[in-house]
């Protein structure tokens, strides 16, 4: 299984470097990269200058306020800078953001991701073979790549791309033009990927005749872990917490609903109205805990997370220690999960 690891998504650059060489130490496979307050390329270039094995991507990059030749040149950038360590993640994020936060026009998410991943390919394909550039869909046309603005070709060829997304439509379409999926850390419970995710991506691998193996999924659930049960106690009081503010946004309510849960949803959107942030812990019972929040000490991980995940999932996320006196056991139990 691949173990993937996390990171603090408001880390300062000046963070980064030691961030990724401890990622890398600990024996991890790749590096997700959060977009909030820094710039997910960015972020990208300086964990791959400061590591040499490590596969880094953005997880994930906010796909509609950039276009898509802005985005396939800062991809291929660090394609040509860490040769088979960087590969492409796009989101659409929420169209409260997409519009009040960045002043861009919103459309159909799914249809627009569509279009937006095949005119991100259609860009690759030119830069590797340097034919003409031309792509026209219902929401992007991109016709001219005069030769001195092609990079030339990577020595791997075009980059992986990877989506995310909570619902049957993401899901599906992950799986119909999809390299890779990463689940939100509100669905990423076992329910949820057998009974909706995992049949609709295989639809639409069904779609386009592709099989299961074309796509990875990676679980990007909470994990509660530590070195005895106490840290482990403290891990799942602060899951609560998250828990409670990210069931309170409407998109994120996937699980709520397939578990009959969505009188929960409501109860957490009518207090953050209300203002009442710090009881919404409050309100995520240990039923609605455990089903979301994997937790285990660090000798039980793969175990645990293994029970749950290993016949539905090519990897999971884990987040580094806080604490860095808890490296070793990590480490092991890292390589203990890869081996599972």
């Amino acid at each position: 299984m691949q173990v993937v690891a996390g990171m603090d998504p408001r880390a300062p650059l000046a963070d980064i470097a030691a961030h990724a060489r401890r990622v890398e130490a600990l024996g991890f496979d790749a590096l997700h990269v959060a977009e909030t307050t820094n710039d997910a390329f960015q972020t990208c270039l300086l964990a791959l200058e400061h590591t040499s094995t490590l596969v880094v991507r953005p997880a994930l990059a906010l796909a509609f306020t950039r276009s898509p030749m802005q985005v396939a040149y800062s991809a291929w950038s660090l394609g040509a800078f860490a040769p088979g360590r960087f590969q492409l993640g796009l989101g659409t994020q929420i169209k409260p953001n997409i519009v009040g936060r960045f002043g861009v026009e919103w459309a159909d998410p799914v249809e627009r991701m569509e279009d937006y991943v095949a005119a991100v390919r259609a860009v690759f394909t030119a830069f590797q073979e340097g034919g003409p550039l031309r792509h026209e869909g219902p929401h992007y046309r991109l016709t001219r790549l005069q030769p001195e603005f092609n990079p030339g070709p990577l020595p791997d060829g075009p980059l992986p791309i990877w989506l995310g997304g909570v619902n049957k439509r993401a899901c599906r379409l992950a799986g119909a033009v999809g390299d890779g999926y990463v689940t939100h850390p509100t669905n990423s419970d076992r329910r949820y990927l057998a009974e909706l995710c995992l049949p609709a991506l295989e639809q639409g691998l069904a779609d386009t005749g592709r099989d299961r193996a074309a796509v990875q999924v990676v679980v990007g659930g909470m994990v509660a872990t530590g070195r005895d049960d106490a840290a482990v106690e403290e891990a799942r009081t602060r899951s609560r917490a998250m828990l409670g503010f990210l069931f309170s946004t409407p998109a994120y309510r996937r699980t709520l609903e397939l578990h009959g849960w969505e009188d929960l949803g409501d109860r957490l959107r009518s207090m953050t109205k209300q203002g009442r942030w710090d009881e919404l812990e409050d309100h995520v019972t240990d039923e609605v805990l455990d089903a979301v929040v994997v937790a285990g000490r660090y000798d039980q991980l793969a175990r645990v997370l293994g029970d749950r995940y290993s016949d539905l999932a090519d990897g999971v996320l884990l987040h580094p220690p806080t604490d860095p006196a808890d490296d070793e056991p990590f480490a092991q139990a890292v390589a203990d999960l890869r081996a599972a």
